[in-house]
């Protein structure tokens, strides 16, 4: 009976259906949507941003040129020289059979020599310069960031001094332009200023002026000199360096206004006796008097503010000498780098004035003599081998960094699977110009030897053009760069480790600095700013654009950061 009217419910059901195609399409869409916001809230963090973390470790960057080309059919080298100048040994005759390496010539060097001479005593003066800034073993802080903090607290020392002998003059220079101001030496109840005043104004009314403005600058000085001065005597030696530094700036600025002071009293004065000169009057002989005295108060503020001015700028340069000590040990621990790359270099040219056999075979024919001059596209020896070559071009930007010797990794199109290793056996020093664009050849020799592979083939190089092992490395989405700077984002705070794909912070990561160094497509080194086991942000997710029911890994690998990998192996040069 229950079967039967279970069958009747679904009968009725699907009759009304059909019946209303478009309420049950409207229906089954309510549910999905209500579905999926219902899932969305139970697994959901609205507004949360989201961080997938790194760590960083210890390991090797390769840096590597890739290019293509063809099996060469011929088994000739033309092995050229490097450098320029005079041949002054010839070490093989032709048809003679050669070891890869065999000496074929030798070039005059001394020049070369002499620069290797220079890189390495460059490199050894930079080192003892390293060791000067350090100080003796064991040293709590570097020498002269000592010397610094010594020279630094002394400035303060010699600064406050130089503020007590400003005011050991400043009492007397005010009261004393307060005197020729408002003193009363001309007759009793008037100002002296108002004397003068009163003794032009017939002739020039202009010395209203004069007086109003030195009225109003005596004024401003002794409101700034009280005000300084307290502070003063609430001060001492034993202040801390804040206080110290306040009160020199607020000293050299009173200085200032009470200078301004003295000199429109002074103007004043000297209009004064201009005016009734130019008349063929005789100024009082006071005037003269108050003219001697303010210049010298002009004479006292300039030595005061020169000796102010010269304690503040003793503080910033020490200051800033303190601050940059560290710095300066970096700068020098990075000019002994910049050295021992320049030591490496001169080593690697002085090398280039002996020509070699790139790798076993015969002479087949010798083009120099001694005494002859070759150039870098000179052709010293044609060798003849038996060995295959790869025939590939590259362009001008990643041809400077292949040399003879690099090992190089080939795959062939079509001979699936395998890989053989080879070296750079020659480079091209002219290139070809085709439709504006620079390329140059490169043979490459095979490490082994293959039946399968045949002349003409199509072959992929990856040449080595450097590596670097037990660096300290960081994947290239953490690495940004703002301005001339690089950094990453990290946290301060410890937070678990179980899971870096979806790590949840109410704490916005804080920007690290870093140096960086090689990079490839995917690490970069990190030089400085970071150590081993440092937890860094690799991707960021937010939250409030991305569905709850998206937030799953694939979401966290596919949202990058603001910096890509070099292409093709490119070594990034830091700024």
């Amino acid at each position: 009976m229950n079967k039967f009217l279970n069958y009747k419910i679904v009968i009725r059901v699907k009759s009304w259906v059909a019946a209303h195609k478009a309420a049950s399409a409207a229906i089954a869409v309510f549910l999905i949507l209500s579905g999926y916001w219902a899932f969305g809230k139970l697994t959901g963090t609205d507004g949360e941003t989201r961080y997938v973390l790194g760590t960083i470790r210890k390991g090797t960057i390769v840096i590597s040129t890739s290019g293509s080309g063809q099996v060469s059919a011929s088994n000739q080298v033309d092995v050229k020289s490097k450098a320029s100048g005079e041949v002054i040994y010839i070490g093989v005759k032709s048809g003679q059979e050669v070891r890869a390496g065999t000496l074929i010539a030798q070039l005059d060097a001394r020049d070369a020599q002499k620069a290797v001479r220079d890189a390495e005593a460059n490199l050894e003066s930079a080192k003892i310069t390293l060791e000067k800034l350090k100080g003796p073993e064991g040293l709590a802080i570097p020498r002269n960031k000592e010397q610094a903090q010594e020279n630094l607290k002394k400035s303060y020392e010699d600064g406050f001094n130089t503020v007590s002998n400003a005011f050991l003059d400043l009492p007397s220079v005010i009261s004393g332009v307060k005197d020729i101001l408002y003193g009363e030496n001309f007759s009793k109840g008037q100002w002296n200023a108002d004397y003068f005043a009163n003794a032009v104004n017939k002739y020039d009314e202009k010395i209203i002026q004069f007086r109003d403005d030195a009225y109003a600058k005596y004024q401003s000085a002794r409101k700034a000199y009280d005000e300084n001065f307290n502070n003063y005597k609430s001060a001492s030696r034993f202040s801390d360096e804040a206080l110290i530094e306040s009160l020199i700036e607020e000293t050299y600025n009173t200085v200032k206004i009470m200078a301004e002071a003295v000199k429109s009293a002074n103007n004043f004065i000297q209009f004064y006796k201009d005016k009734l000169t130019d008349r063929a009057l005789q100024p009082d002989t006071l005037a003269s008097a108050f003219l001697s005295n303010l210049d010298t108060y002009t004479g006292k503020t300039n030595s005061h503010l020169l000796n102010l001015l010269s304690a503040k700028n003793s503080i910033k340069n020490y200051r800033d000498a303190v601050l940059n000590a560290d710095l300066d040990i970096r700068a020098q621990e990075l000019s002994i780098k910049q050295r021992e790359n320049s030591f490496l270099d001169a080593r690697e040219k002085l090398a280039d004035y002996y020509i070699r056999a790139p790798l076993e075979g015969s002479i087949a024919k010798l083009n120099v003599k001694k005494l002859d001059s070759v150039t870098s596209a000179t052709v010293v020896a044609t060798l003849i081998t038996k060995q295959k070559f790869a025939e590939i071009s590259l362009n001008e930007v990643d041809i400077s960094k292949v040399r003879v010797g690099q090992k190089a990794a080939l795959t062939f199109d079509a001979v699936e699977g395998l890989d053989i290793t080879g070296e750079v056996a020659e480079v091209d020093a002219i290139g070809t110009v085709s439709q504006g664009v620079v390329t140059y050849n490169v043979k490459i020799v095979f490490g082994a030897e293959d039946a399968r592979i045949k002349p003409g083939m199509s072959v992929n190089a990856s040449i080595i053009t450097d590596t670097k092992a037990d660096i300290l490395l960081a994947p290239n989405s953490a690495v940004k760069s703002m301005g001339n700077y690089y950094y990453v984002e990290m946290f301060d705070s410890s937070l678990s480790e179980e899971n870096n794909q979806n790590v949840i912070s109410s704490v916005p990561p804080r920007r690290q600095t870093v140096e960086i160094g090689l990079s490839n497509d995917i690490s970069t080194e990190i030089i400085s700013g970071l150590e081993e086991g440092a937890r860094i942000v690799v991707r960021t997710v937010n939250q409030a654009s991305v569905p709850a029911a998206q937030t799953a890994p694939s979401i966290f690998q596919a949202t990058g950061g603001n910096r890509s990998g070099g292409g093709g192996g490119t070594i990034r040069i830091p700024h």
